[in-house]
C-alpha cells in the first residue's frame, strides 16, 4: 500500500487528477467564451498556470498539453501549439516556486515572459508552419491596420500584432490566476501540490539538505535527465528525418501527379489540327480564346501550378502556341520563340521526335521547377505540340519546412510532458528515497549511546516503501546499521571494562613501585590529579590547543601514574635512604627515567603500539628533563621535551615539595608555589608553570584533599 503522510495515497492522487482535469475544462471553456464574445483574446492558459503554480511542473504541463490536444478535435491546428502551452506551464511552475504566486509585483513581472513564449515564439511557429496571412486569427485585424500604414512588411506586422495581443491576454490571465490562488486556503494549496512520497516526506529544509549531498560526478537526477533527453532527442531526430524524407518523396510524387494531370487536361482541351494554323497565321480566333479561357480555369484549380503553356518544339527553339500571364511575369505572345534551357538539351531528340518524356526537375531561367510535357496530337496521331506545366519546387520546400515544424512542435510538447513525468516518478520512487538514506547515513552519530539510538530511530522513521529494490536496500541498510550499533554498544562496554582493568592494573603497578619507596606516600594519585588540573587550565585558556585533543587528555591522565615505573629497577636501599644520596647513588636514582622508558617499551613490544603507551613512554622517560636543557636523561630543552612530560614535571616537583619525606620536612604551599614560579623558563615550561601558579585555589584544593585522605 502506498504511504504518504500528507495524503491518503492513491485516493489523494485521484482527487488531484480530478482537479487538474477540471482545469483543462476551464481552459477550454474560457477560450470558447472569449471566441463567442468576439474578443481579440485567447484566455486559454488560466488553468495551465493555476496547475503549474499549485501543483508543480507535471500538473501544469499535463493541463497545458491536454488543453491543446482536446481543442484539436475542433481545430486540428491547436495540436501544433501544445509545445507553446507546455513551455508556458514550465516557466509558470519555475516562477511560482520563486515567489510569483505570493507577490503581486513578481507575478506582474511574469507577464512579459509568458507573452514572449505565447506571442513571439507562437508567431514564429505560425510563420514556419503557414507563413503569415492577413485574413484569419485573433490578431489579424490589428496586423492589417499595421500593414496599411505602409511602414511594416507582413512578417513584422503580424509579429507585433501577435505579441501585443498576447501581452494583454497574459496580463489578464496572470491577474485571474493570482486572485484565485489568494482565495484558496493554504491547507488546500498544500493538498494540491502533486507528490507521491514512498517514505516519510521531507520538510523543506530536509529536501534542500538532501539535494546538497555531494557526489563525485553527476547526480543521479541529472543522469536520468541526460539519458531520457538523449533517447527522446535521438528518437525525435530519426523520426523527423525519416518523416521529412518520406514527405519530400511523397510531395514530389503528388506534385508530379498533379502536373501530369493538368498537363493531360490541357492537352485534351487543345485541337491539334489547329496548332500549325495558329502558328502560321498568327490569328487568334474564337476557338483560340475559348481554349485560353479553359487553360486559365484549369490552372486556377491548383495553386501549386506556376506556369501553364503550350509549345511546339522545333530546331530553333520552343514556338509559343499558348502562354498564360502570372503575377510576376507577362506571358509570351503567339508565335514567339523561346530558347531551350540547358537542362533540356538531352531531351531535345525526344521532343523533336514527339515522344513522351518523363517529368523533370530543373533550375534554370525560370527558377526551380518540376516540369511535365504532355504531347498534343492532330487527327493523324502526329505530335504537333506539348502542353506543359511548371510547379515551383519552392512550394515543395516550404511545405516540407511546414511539415517538419509541425512534427517538431507536436514532439516538443510531448517530449517535455514525458520528461516531466519520468522525472516526477524517479524523484519520488528513486532519488528522494536514495537521498533520504544517504542523508540519514551521513547524519548518523556514533558519539554516545543516546546519539546512536536517535540516529537509528531517524533511519527507521524514513519508512521507505517503494516496493522494489530500493525498499530492499533500505531494509538491508536499516538491519545492518541496527546490528552494527548493537555490536558497537557491546564493544564499547567491553572497551570500558578493559579500560577499567587497564587503569586498575596501572595503579596496582604504580602502587607496587610506590610501596617500595617509603618516601612517596600517595604520590602517583596526587601527581595524576595535578596533571589533570594543568590540562584543564590549558584547555580553558586555549593554550596548546593543537595538542590537547580528547584522546591526548585521556592518554596522559591515565598514563601519569606510570611516570616512576622505572624505580622498580632501583635498589630499596637507595630508594629508602634517609640521608642525602652520594653521587654514585644519585646517578643510580636518575637511571629510573631511562629504566621506566625501557619497561614501557617492553610492554609496547608485547601489546603493540598505542597512543596510551606512547604517552606513558614520553612521561616516564622525560619527566625529569628541564626547559633550559639541564635535565636528564637526554638533556632535551624547550619544546623538544614532549608536552606530556612538561606537564608531569610541574606536577611531580610540586607534589615532592609539599609532601613530607624521611629526609625532609614538607614545604609550605606558598613556598612550593614560589619555587615553581622561580623555575618557570628554567626548569619548567613557562606557559605551564604560569597557568599552575595563577590558579592557587584550585591547586590548593587538590593538595588539601589528599592531605585529608592521608590523614
Amino acid at each position: 500500500m502506498v504511504r504518504d503522510e500528507q495524503t491518503g495515497g492513491l485516493n489523494r492522487l485521484g482527487r488531484q487528477l480530478f482537479f487538474y482535469i477540471l482545469l483543462v475544462v476551464i481552459n477550454i471553456a474560457l477560450n470558447r467564451l472569449v471566441t463567442r464574445l468576439g474578443l481579440p483574446l485567447y484566455i486559454d492558459n488560466v488553468g495551465t498556470l493555476l496547475a503549474a503554480s499549485l501543483g508543480g511542473y507535471l500538473p501544469g504541463i499535463f493541463v497545458g498539453y491536454a488543453t491543446n490536444i482536446i481543442n484539436a478535435t475542433a481545430d486540428p491546428t491547436n495540436a501544433y501549439y501544445a509545445g507553446i502551452s507546455v513551455l508556458i506551464a514550465v516557466s509558470g511552475a519555475f516562477l511560482a516556486k520563486r515567489g510569483a504566486k505570493e507577490n503581486l509585483l513578481k507575478a506582474l513581472l511574469c507577464i512579459p515572459v509568458f507573452a514572449f513564449i505565447g506571442g513571439f515564439l507562437g508567431s514564429i511557429l505560425t510563420y514556419l508552419m503557414y507563413g503569415f496571412g492577413m485574413g484569419e486569427g485573433v490578431s489579424a485585424p490589428f496586423a492589417i491596420k499595421l500593414l496599411e500604414k505602409g511602414s511594416l512588411n507582413v512578417f513584422w506586422a503580424q509579429m507585433i500584432s501577435d505579441v501585443s495581443i498576447d501581452l494583454v491576454d497574459k496580463a489578464i490571465t496572470v491577474l485571474i490566476v493570482f486572485i484565485i490562488i489568494k482565495l484558496i486556503p493554504q491547507k488546500q494549496r498544500n493538498f494540491l501540490e502533486m507528490t507521491d512520497w514512498k517514505q516519510k516526506p521531507f520538510s523543506g529544509e530536509e529536501r534542500k539538505a538532501s539535494i546538497k549531498n555531494a557526489t563525485r560526478k553527476l547526480r543521479l537526477r541529472y543522469k536520468l535527465i541526460i539519458i531520457i533527453g538523449t533517447v527522446m532527442t535521438i528518437i525525435a531526430f530519426v523520426t523527423a528525418a525519416i518523416s521529412y524524407i518520406l514527405y519530400q518523396r511523397f510531395a514530389i510524387e503528388q506534385f508530379t501527379h498533379t502536373g501530369n494531370s493538368i498537363a493531360c487536361f490541357a492537352a485534351s482541351e487543345i485541337d491539334g489540327d489547329k496548332v500549325n494554323e495558329y502558328l502560321e497565321t498568327g490569328i487568334k480566333d474564337e476557338d483560340y480564346y475559348e481554349t485560353e479561357k479553359a487553360l486559365i480555369a484549369l490552372r486556377a484549380t491548383n495553386p501549386y501550378v506556376e506556369y501553364l503553356y503550350v509549345y511546339q518544339i522545333r530546331e530553333d527553339g520552343c514556338h509559343v502556341v499558348f502562354d498564360l500571364d502570372t503575377e510576376e511575369m507577362e506571358a509570351s505572345e503567339l508565335g514567339d520563340v523561346v530558347e531551350f534551357d540547358d537542362s533540356f538539351h538531352d531531351l531535345l531528340p525526344d521532343l523533336l521526335a514527339g515522344n513522351t518524356i518523363d517529368p523533370i526537375i530543373t533550375d534554370d531561367t525560370y527558377g526551380w521547377l518540376l516540369t511535365d510535357y504532355e504531347p498534343i496530337y492532330d487527327s493523324s496521331k502526329k505530335c504537333v505540340a506539348y502542353a506543359c506545366t511548371d510547379i515551383n519546387m519552392r512550394d515543395v520546400r516550404l511545405n516540407g519546412i511546414s511539415f517538419l515544424t509541425k512534427i517538431l512542435s507536436l514532439f516538443i510538447g510531448f517530449f517535455i510532458f514525458i520528461l516531466a513525468l519520468c522525472l516526477w516518478l524517479s524523484r519520488y520512487h528513486l532519488t528522494y528515497p536514495i537521498d533520504a538514506m544517504t542523508f540519514a547515513a551521513r547524519k548518523f552519530a556514533y558519539n554516545s549511546e543516546q546519539d546512536r539510538e536517535a540516529s537509528v530511530e531517524m533511519l527507521n522513521s524514513l519508512d521507505i516503501s517503494t516496493g522494489d529494490e530500493i525498499e530492499n536496500l533500505y531494509e538491508s541498510l536499516s538491519k545492518t546499521i541496527s546490528e552494527t550499533v548493537g555490536y558497537i554498544d557491546e564493544v564499547q562496554k567491553k572497551g570500558e571494562q578493559i579500560a577499567h582493568m587497564q587503569n586498575g592494573l596501572i595503579y596496582i603497578m604504580a602502587d607496587l613501585v610506590e610501596s617500595r619507596d617509603k618516601n612517596t606516600g600517595d604520590h602517583v594519585k596526587k601527581t595524576a590529579a595535578y596533571v589533570k588540573l594543568i590540562m584543564d587550565l590549558l584547555k580553558e585558556q586555549g593554550l596548546y590547543s593543537e595538542y590537547l585533543t580528547d584522546e591526548f587528555y585521556y592518554d596522559v591522565y591515565n598514563s601519569a601514574p606510570l611516570h616512576d615505573v622505572g624505580k622498580i629497577k632501583v635498589s630499596d636501599v637507595i630508594l629508602n635512604k634517609p640521608g642525602k644520596l652520594t653521587d654514585e647513588e644519585f646517578a643510580i636514582m636518575k637511571s629510573h627515567a631511562s629504566a621506566g622508558g625501557k619497561v614501557i617499551e617492553r610492554a609496547m613490544e608485547l601489546s603493540g603500539d598505542s597512543a596510551f603507551l606512547e604517552e606513558a613512554l614520553q612521561i616516564a622517560t622525560h619527566h625529569h628533563e628541564k626547559w633550559d636543557g639541564s635535565g636528564y636523561p637526554e638533556g632535551l630543552k624547550g619544546e623538544e621535551i614532549p608536552l606530556s612530560a612538561r606537564i608531569m614535571a610541574v606536577s611531580d616537583v610540586f607534589d615532592a615539595l609539599v609532601s613530607a619525606r624521611s629526609y625532609k620536612k614538607p614545604f609550605t604551599f606558598e613556598e612550593a608555589m614560589n619555587i615553581i614560579r622561580e623555575g618557570a623558563g628554567k626548569h619548567f615550561d613557562p606557559v605551564i608553570a604560569k597557568v599552575f601558579i595563577d590558579n592557587p585555589d584550585r591547586v590548593r584544593a587538590i593538595t588539601e584533599e589528599h592531605q585529608r585522605t592521608i590523614g
